[in-house]
């Protein structure tokens, strides 16, 4: 019996020790994604490409700067999408599906209404982004 303690015990110890390991390192992993999107980001809006003028979904016009995992969510299936477009739009794409993962399993459905320009959801999607990131810091 006095075995069976001290192996729960050490299991106990142990399962709190990898509770903190792991927590610091999502967090810097959301973290390193953000920016990564950030960044490409930056560099698909200094690019002169045609698809640019297309129009998508204007998630944004109606939204609250409360629930950024839903936008977040809505706009990676906006990015999938826009692959086509550029490919940078892919590695947007996969950084915010991985970002929301954890709440939403599936794409996001993105309900037809307005339109915007892919550059103008592209340059509010970089300030939510940025926004999100220093909200993590």
């Amino acid at each position: 019996m006095n075995t069976l303690v001290q192996v729960l015990l050490t299991f106990l110890v142990l399962s709190a020790c990898l509770g903190d390991v792991i927590t610091p390192r999502t967090h810097t992993l959301s973290s390193n994604m953000l920016k990564e999107s950030i960044r490409l980001l930056d560099k698909l809006q200094q690019v002169e490409v045609s698809c640019k003028q297309m129009n998508v979904t204007n998630i944004f016009g109606d939204y609250k700067r409360e629930n950024n995992t839903e936008i977040l969510c809505k706009a990676a299936t906006i990015a999938r999408e826009g692959q086509s477009c550029h490919r940078n739009l892919e590695g947007i794409y996969y950084n915010l599906r991985s970002l929301v993962r954890e709440r939403h399993k599936r794409p996001c459905p993105v309900a037809a209404g307005s339109t915007t320009s892919l550059q103008n959801f592209l340059k509010e999607l970089h300030q939510v982004l940025q926004e999100e990131y220093k909200y993590q810091k």
